[in-house]
């Protein structure tokens, strides 16, 4: 049984998503929304920071896993991300938390099948696979299909080396 915490990093919003890998299935434990608040992004990225390790201490997750930069349109957005992502990740080393990083496109393939997914399709999949009596908010949805990834990427990996072993 591995617990995973699943991030998507924002500079105004930053969702996560909980779930636990129990063989093969998934099951949903948590998910939400850090609204940050100050008005200044040095102080956005303070709320980050301890806004995640508040919920590595409520939830105690054994793997972090993360979306990766992506420069849409404007590149100082991204620049802003990347700062996010920085203070989510460094919540989670400070813990002592192994962090996974996918790509948006790897997160869309995963968990919908189709990397070019729309934000609407990756929050009725989640919702499905998880079992959820409704959809989640956009942003947990995202962090709950992060989490899903690495899970999936995780049983990969046993599988593979599972593999290894039995070879000659």
């Amino acid at each position: 049984m591995t617990r995973i915490l699943g991030i998507d990093p924002g500079s105004r919003i930053t969702g996560f998503g909980v779930v636990e890998l129990v063989g093969q299935d998934f099951r949903y434990l948590a998910s939400g929304c850090l609204r940050l608040q100050a008005s200044d992004l040095p102080r956005r990225l303070a709320e980050i920071f301890h806004g995640m390790t508040q919920v590595i201490e409520d939830h105690a997750p054994d793997e972090v896993a993360i979306e990766q930069v992506f420069v849409k349109r404007n590149v100082a957005s991204a620049l802003k991300l990347g700062q996010a992502r920085g203070a989510a990740i460094c919540a989670a080393v400070h813990r002592g938390l192994e962090v996974g990083e996918y790509a948006p496109a790897a997160v869309k393939q995963a968990v919908v099948g189709q990397g070019r997914a729309s934000k609407e399709q990756v929050q009725y999949m989640v919702a499905l696979r998880l079992g959820l009596s409704g959809l989640p908010q956009e942003d947990a949805a995202d962090a709950l299909a992060i989490a899903l990834c690495h899970g999936q990427s995780r049983q990969l990996d046993r599988r593979l080396d599972g593999l290894r072993e039995a070879l000659p």
